[in-house]
Formats: structure tokens, C-alpha cells, sequence
């Protein structure tokens, strides 16, 4: 195998549960990036989250894509970019989710700031890191998100069937969570940018996955690699299997490769 690109999820695929990279996957990584192998790490999260949770090594040779494709950090070609939901979309979101369910917890990412109509609490705080700013509904209806996220008791298929047309809509977490972002806004569309600016095309690509927002990279991409921990989508999907995020699947592939 030859690939000059190689896709890291974070969440489920190279961190583990303490949200942490193994000494092992680090080492790996650093490896192959020696070898001229470019990373791109691609992540439903913000770009604060990560800088928290990657060691300092990898946030300098990586480029980045957040929010599952809106927010676009390449490091490699210097190119940024950031596909927002429009504010009118962003305001027909909230009214339609608060008039099913006015507790819903709902709440929006915009560039790397979070924000939402209440605060949080201590539990759901530990596990995300940082507090999101409280603002009124009328003033996050303005806003053109990077992405919107909501959690609770909601008929997730009559949303589905009224917004899937104009955006992108991803359950994932056992169907816990909802994260909403533009329609063309994509982990396989924001890498397929970056790889183009690079002269590359997707079937340059190793990606590593776990969950559902990684299926288009999954379909497109050269070699996919689901975790042992992978939803069976993914599974069905890869070139290739192997061992958990716990048990450092990742560098298990790496170290095959740049051996």
C-alpha cells in the first residue's frame, strides 16, 4: 500500500475513552509523517477541543477539518475555509426543534464559539471542556452556524424528512445526538478540497473511522479502515479491520505501514 494521505478520526478511533493519544499511536503517527505521509485529522468537534485533547506534536504537522466538515484548518496548503448554515435556516431550526420539545437542549457552534439558551450542566460540561455562552433565542437565530447540536426527546424522522433536502444531518452516539451542519458541508468534501489543493485525489487516501459521519470518507476515499469499535455501517463498508481505539488500532495499521 501506497498512500500519501491518511484521515484520523478523533472520537472512537485515535483517542481513547480518557480522551487521550496513546505514546504508541503518537510514535506511530510521528513515523509515517517523517516518511512524508501528510495527516489530516477530521472531527466532529471545534477547534478547541482538539487543541485540548492532541498532543502539541500533532497539532503542528496536522491539518484539520471541524465540525464534520464546516471548519477547514489546512496546514499543508495554507487554505481555511468555513461552510455555514445560513441564519434564516439557522432560525427555521430552533423554532421548528423548540416548538416540538421547549426543553430540548439545543445549542450552536459558530466558528469556535459555543453558544446555547441555558447553561449547562457540570456532567455534560466535564466531558465536552469549556462552557458555552448563553444568548437569547432571538440572537442565535442571527447567527450562521457552523453546526447545530441538539440531545433529547424529539421525532428525529419527521426532522429528518423536513430539513434532509437543505442539510446535512448526522445521528450519531447511538442516537442520542443530533449534529446539523450545511449541506455541502462534509468530512469527504472538505478533504476532497484539501486533497485537491494538494494534487491529490481521494484514492490517495487512508482514513481510519468509528461512526456514521465517517461513511462518506468511507465510500470515497482509497483505503478505508474501520475500528474494531466501528458501527457496523462502517464494518460493511472498510477495506479493512482493525483492533479498538483502546487497544490502539490505529498505530497497529501505521506500524505496518512505515515499518
Amino acid at each position: 500500500m501506497n498512500f500519501s494521505i491518511i484521515v484520523v478520526d478523533l472520537d472512537g478511533t485515535l483517542l481513547n475513552v480518557n480522551k487521550k493519544v496513546s505514546e504508541r499511536s503518537l510514535k506511530s503517527i510521528l513515523q509515517c509523517a517523517s516518511r512524508g505521509i501528510k495527516f489530516i485529522f477530521a472531527t466532529a468537534r471545534p477547534p478547541r477541543a482538539v487543541r485540548t485533547f492532541l498532543p502539541e506534536e500533532l497539532l503542528e504537522l496536522g491539518s484539520f477539518v471541524y465540525y464534520n466538515g464546516a471548519l477547514i484548518d489546512c496546514k499543508h496548503t495554507g487554505n481555511n475555509n468555513h461552510v455555514s448554515i445560513t441564519p434564516e435556516l439557522t432560525a427555521e431550526v430552533l423554532d421548528y426543534c423548540l416548538t416540538c420539545n421547549p426543553d430540548l437542549d439545543i445549542s450552536l457552534e459558530v466558528k469556535d464559539e459555543w453558544m446555547s439558551l441555558k447553561p449547562y450542566d457540570a456532567e455534560t460540561l466535564m466531558k465536552v471542556k469549556g462552557h458555552p455562552v448563553v444568548r437569547s433565542l432571538s440572537d442565535l437565530k442571527q447567527q450562521a452556524a457552523s453546526k447545530i447540536i441538539f440531545s433529547g426527546s424529539i421525532d428525529r424522522q419527521a426532522f429528518l424528512e423536513k430539513f434532509e433536502t437543505r442539510l446535512n444531518i448526522l445521528i450519531t452516539d447511538e442516537g442520542e445526538l443530533t449534529q446539523i451542519s450545511a449541506l455541502n458541508a462534509s468530512k469527504e468534501h472538505a478533504v476532497s478540497m484539501i486533497c485537491e489543493a494538494m494534487g491529490k485525489t481521494l484514492q490517495d487516501v487512508m482514513v481510519f473511522g468509528d461512526d456514521a459521519n465517517d461513511i462518506g470518507l468511507f465510500d470515497q476515499c482509497g483505503w478505508p479502515v474501520a475500528m474494531g469499535n466501528a458501527i457496523e455501517d462502517l464494518r460493511n463498508r472498510a477495506k479493512e479491520i482493525t483492533d479498538t481505539n483502546e487497544r490502539d488500532g490505529v498505530a497497529i495499521v501505521l506500524e505496518r505501514l512505515c515499518s
